[in-house]
């Protein structure tokens, strides 16, 4: 049995665009307008239902604190002080940003890159469910998602779970124009035998 065609969910995927984090806003959703938006986001492929993900919601004083936070452990890593602003900023100038967290779960028959995967899945929801309900919507991780001291001391996360992305939602200001897409005849390889 087929599902149903739905073209406008076609077309939505055929067409979607990430918004540049940048170019991002205020106002951001409210719980209440979020809130369908990670439930979406937890309808992933998720082999065992172990649900190896959870969400942390950053907004208002936590977003400046981790900026402060990524000056500090961005100069204690020695880091090139044009990307330790940039990502400073990226945390200090954002409307809202959901760090999807990887948290993956003991298992004997689930391996831990199958889990990881599903928490990427999840970043690429939540980004697709934004964009659908009129945000404007990115995906970023950069240095802070694999920075042990940052992941401990700014979001408190245990040592086996990782930022699997940061996605920033918010009022877009533009709409930036279309980018180069890849040729899919050039990366598929079709086998019949």
């Amino acid at each position: 049995m087929n599902l149903a065609n739905n073209a406008a969910v076609m077309e939505f995927l055929l067409t979607r665009r990430s918004r540049p984090y940048r170019t991002l806003t205020t106002p951001a959703p409210d719980r209440e307008a979020l809130a369908p938006m990670l439930t979406a986001a937890a309808r992933v492929p998720d082999h065992g239902k172990l649900e190896p993900w959870r969400f942390i919601v950053l907004q208002g004083q936590a977003l400046q604190r981790l900026a402060t936070l990524a000056r500090a452990r961005g100069a204690d890593l020695s880091l090139d002080p044009d990307k330790i602003s940039k990502t400073a900023d990226s945390f200090a100038n954002a409307p809202l940003i959901v760090a999807v967290v990887a948290a993956p779960k003991p298992s004997d028959k689930i391996p831990p890159v199958e889990q990881c995967y599903s928490a990427g899945a999840a970043c690429l929801s939540l980004l697709n469910a934004a964009l659908a309900s009129g945000w404007g919507a990115n995906w970023l991780s950069g240095w802070p998602a694999h920075d042990r001291e940052f992941l401990t001391q700014g979001l408190e996360l245990s040592d086996t779970e990782t930022v699997a992305g940061f996605i920033h939602i918010g009022s877009e200001t533009g709409i930036p124009p279309e980018r180069p897409r890849p040729d899919i005849d050039a990366i598929t390889e079709w086998i019949e035998r």
